[in-house]
């Protein structure tokens, strides 16, 4: 399964989110480090939903770059 992830540059590190996955947070460091903590929260966070019965959620954002 594939989320979208939005990844923002902060003054001294990197935090990323996933828009499917509301609450789904992360930080690191440098690119790498964000995707990596990314990644664990994901599989984090859709345990703790099959934890509570909940449904997982299907991925349906879409990412693109525009030009302006």
């Amino acid at each position: 399964m594939q989320f979208v992830i939005a990844i923002e540059k902060a003054e001294g590190n990197y935090s990323a989110y996933v828009p499917d996955l509301p609450g789904c947070v992360a930080v690191g460091d440098t690119l790498e480090e964000v995707e990596a903590s990314i990644r664990e929260a994901i599989a984090f966070h859709i345990e703790g939903m099959q934890s509570e019965g909940l449904a997982q959620p299907e991925p349906t954002s879409i990412s693109k770059m525009v030009e302006v």
